[in-house]
């Protein structure tokens, strides 16, 4: 296996076959000893081994063997460096890129969205899967024939301008900077779940695993570590989903019997939609959500009255000799309260938000098979509900899509390829390898929603199984219970769960042994880690290759370049961890903002480039600029997260009702438009930049 990776570069045209070949035989020896390595674990864990020990051992093993990889890669060549050499095989490039594109989003949380949301969800696999198409038909194989190393280097040669490369490198920081942050928040959540340690040290362990990877070897190392990554990952999302079907329906395919579960989740929700017990707990937190509102009323004069309470508590308590837990209880609770003014009214406000949705049957989720929010035959505050909905369902896909078509770090994987036709056949096989995944999710969705609604709710408190309690140590915001209505069973709207744990639970919703847990979470840390791997080299790239090499130092040496896209790779790394630990968003708006930043920044500069020579260089940076510049305020101005950076205090006001998770829906037809009209206003690109375009669009002529 190392002389593979040391020697893989030396392989030319006629010997591909044999590489290929070699290839075969080293990834079948490989899964067959991670299956090996799984059984002897499971053995291991009915002979008594804890799961702490389970945990460590999954985690130490996968990082140990993706460093492996990335050590025995490593190299200082360039091509190497950059594009592995061009001489991927489309198979394993589909594998790579499958793995670079199943990040923890895709992994942890699209699972989760489609339980939380129903059918809405469905846009992130109709938007996602269709930006392949894109990606096949508009872009892999004649980036391909440009034959660049990075995004922003097609900008440059395409546009004849540093202005236009500058933007890139602007662009494709800022989106892969976005997502993966994102990325490293999920191996925070996924280290913390398998070793017990705190999320923030979670964090920085499995930064470790990127590292050495992408630090040693670049693209090559990111590559066969990623088809590596691959194979765990769907491993380990497929074999607890098909469990749980055969649990269920003695059925080993879950997605022939997806349609046969919705309906009973269907007669389900009926079900706890009118249950008197559902209906008690949803008037507590109705009266709970009033009392609220007359606290914001008032703050000033409600935190007093709260503060008086809490202390008269504490010191009857004390004055009582009470047991010193409730003591500490008591102290806790006025450590606990507001500071001043602001923060109870912001803490109320949180808290009101919650107590509101959880006021609504089936804890605030839509009905699993319900189109779209409101009615079209109702009022008008329903019908306009209802527009909305689809309205925003569509922009959805779109940007999606088209942010698919544009991601840096993903059309990267279409330049290691040996040849145009192997562009084509890789973005094929990357279709394949992610629709495994993706059509396996909304079975999964629908199997663990119609178990929580029929085994977990309804169990009494004292016998809930031991992985709720295992999560809300992990983190409350993530699982959380609490009777409410002081009867001692669990009831739907008694239960917190948030959509980022959704597939790392299914293995103990399923009554699974904890191996299965951690093979799923060593999945679903695969999924993170390969994608910041290929987000982390993007940003290092760019700024090396495009920024220091092209700009700056032309004739700065290989060795030099290098060296400083590893540099830089250690402070971008360091930088994205320290921001994931502050937990700044959910990784779903995190990955999904990403994507808007991509579609409007890149896709009309990128399309536009290969398939209109009359495309200027100036009007690709203004359409850059427009594009980028509209969707980053329409996010600033409408995300609550993104407002509290930026201090944005004016009401909130969303263009046609359009959420800030799917801003490029503005960017992408501006910066098209702005493109389009300034080509037309300012001089042609020269005779040569116009022939080039021609070669490329035009597949009877020979490859670049």
């Amino acid at each position: 296996m190392a002389g593979m990776f040391e020697t893989g570069g030396a392989a030319g045209a006629g010997s591909n076959a044999a590489f290929k070949q070699q290839l075969n035989k080293v990834y079948k020896w490989y899964t067959g000893g991670f299956f090996v390595f799984v059984i002897a674990l499971a053995i291991f864990e009915q002979l008594g081994l804890s799961r702490e020990w389970i945990g460590f051992i999954f985690l130490i093993a996968t990082i140990a063997l993706y460093a492996g990889i990335g050590i025995m890669s490593r190299t200082t060549d360039a091509a190497e460096y950059y594009v592995a050499g061009r001489r991927v095989p489309a198979v394993y490039n589909g594998m790579a890129t499958g793995a670079d594109w199943m990040s923890a989003a895709s992994f942890i949380g699209m699972a989760g969205t489609l339980y939380l949301t129903g059918y809405g969800g469905l846009a992130f696999i109709m938007g996602w899967t269709g930006g392949y198409c894109l990606v096949a038909l508009f872009l892999a194989p004649y980036l391909r024939k440009f034959g660049q190393f990075t995004i922003p280097d097609f900008l440059g040669e395409r546009y004849g301008g540093n202005l236009p490369r500058f933007l890139g490198i602007l662009a494709a920081i800022l989106c892969s900077f976005t997502y993966v942050v994102a990325q490293i928040y999920g191996v925070g959540i996924i280290t913390a779940r398998l070793t017990g340690v705190a999320f923030e040290l979670g964090i920085f362990l499995g930064l470790g695993g990127i590292l050495v990877c992408s630090f040693l070897g670049g693209m090559r190392a990111v590559t066969w570590t990623q088809v590596a990554q691959y194979i765990i990952l769907i491993i380990a999302y497929m074999i607890p989903v098909v469990w749980l079907s055969v649990k269920q329906t003695n059925v080993p395919v879950p997605q022939l019997i997806y349609g046969q579960q919705l309906v009973k989740v269907t007669e389900a929700e009926t079900r706890l939609i009118n249950d008197p017990k559902e209906i008690e707990v949803r008037n507590v937190f109705k009266q709970r959500s009033d009392a609220l509102a007359e606290k914001l009323k008032d703050p000033v004069a409600a935190l007093a009255a709260d503060k008086a309470a809490a202390d008269k508590k504490l010191a009857d308590l004390r004055a009582a000799n009470a047991p010193s837990a409730e003591i500490a209880v008591a102290e806790k609770a006025v450590a606990d309260l507001p500071k001043d003014e602001a923060a109870a009214k912001a803490a109320w406000t949180r808290a009101k938000a919650a107590a509101d949705a959880k006021t609504k049957p089936l804890n605030g989720m839509p009905r699993h098979a319900a189109q779209y929010a409101g009615d079209p035959n109702g009022d008008a505050a329903a019908k306009k509900t209802f527009d909305e909905s689809r309205r925003n369902f569509l922009a959805l896909i779109f940007c999606l899509m088209v942010g698919t078509a544009a991601l840096p770090h993903i059309l990267m994987r279409y330049y290691t390829v040996p040849s145009v036709k192997e562009a084509r056949a890789s973005v094929t096989w990357s279709l394949f390898f992610i629709f495994l995944l993706y059509f396996t999710a909304p079975a999964l969705a629908v199997l663990v929603k119609f178990e929580v609604f029929n085994v977990l709710v309804g169990t009494p408190f004292n016998n809930l199984p031991e992985w709720i309690a295992a999560w809300n140590r992990v983190d409350p915001t993530l699982l959380s219970v609490t009777d409410v209505n002081k009867d001692g069973i669990l009831q739907l709207n008694e239960m917190s769960i948030g959509g980022d744990i959704i597939v790392l639970a299914t293995p103990a919703i399923g009554g699974l042994p904890y191996v299965i847990s951690g093979l799923v979470a060593a999945g679903g840390l695969a999924a993170a880690l390969s994608t910041a791997d290929g987000l982390l080299l993007t940003i290092a790239n760019a700024l090396s290759h495009d920024l220091y090499y092209k700009m700056i130092d032309p004739n700065a040496s290989t060795a030099r370049r290098v060296t400083i896209s590893k540099t830089l790779l250690l402070v971008v790394a360091l930088a994205a961890a320290y921001v994931a630990s502050q937990k700044p968003a959910d990784i779903l708006f995190l990955v999904s903002a990403a994507f808007s930043f991509a579609a409007s920044a890149f896709f009309p500069a990128l399309v536009l480039g290969i398939f209109w020579k009359r495309a200027t260089g100036i009007a690709a940076s203004l359409g850059m600029i427009a594009g980028l510049g509209i969707t980053f305020y329409y996010m600033a101005t409408t995300q609550p997260w993104l407002r509290g950076i930026f201090g944005v205090t004016s009401p909130i006001e969303l263009w046609w009702g359009i959420q800030p998770i799917s801003a490029g829906v503005f960017g992408v037809p501006l910066g098209m438009a702005v493109i389009v009209l300034v080509s037309l206003v300012t001089p042609a690109p020269n005779k040569k930049i116009q022939e080039l375009v021609e070669h490329v669009r035009y597949p009877n002529l020979k490859a670049a």
